[in-house]
């Protein structure tokens, strides 16, 4: 019988799952050329609670650069605030936020 070398392992070091947890997500809303932008103003100060003035804010970010992020949080709230933008016809995604001042 031969005597087969054994290979190293590689072990994937796998995040617990309290870091996962822990993690900060993101809700983007996408510029589109369907949606009227006071009705996207409109959709940010019915759902999000935001002033007028920071809703516009938000909506000529989306319109100027192509996308807002809108909410910050745990992952299930943002990804029921995307489906909430989704039933308000507005294109978003859901991010991970990767740096503090994003």
């Amino acid at each position: 019988m031969r005597k087969v070398p054994m290979l190293e392992e590689q072990v994937e070091t796998i995040p617990a799952a309290s870091e996962f947890a822990s993690q900060i997500w993101a809700t983007v809303v996408w510029n589109d050329p369907i949606n009227l932008m006071d009705y996207v103003q409109a959709v940010f100060q019915r759902h999000f609670g935001f002033s007028q003035a920071r809703a516009h804010e938000l909506m000529l970010q989306v319109h100027l650069t192509g996308r807002a992020l809108v909410s910050k949080g745990p992952k299930e709230r943002m990804e029921a605030d995307v489906l909430a933008m989704h039933g308000y016809g507005l294109r978003s995604t859901l991010e991970p936020v990767t740096e503090v001042g994003e």
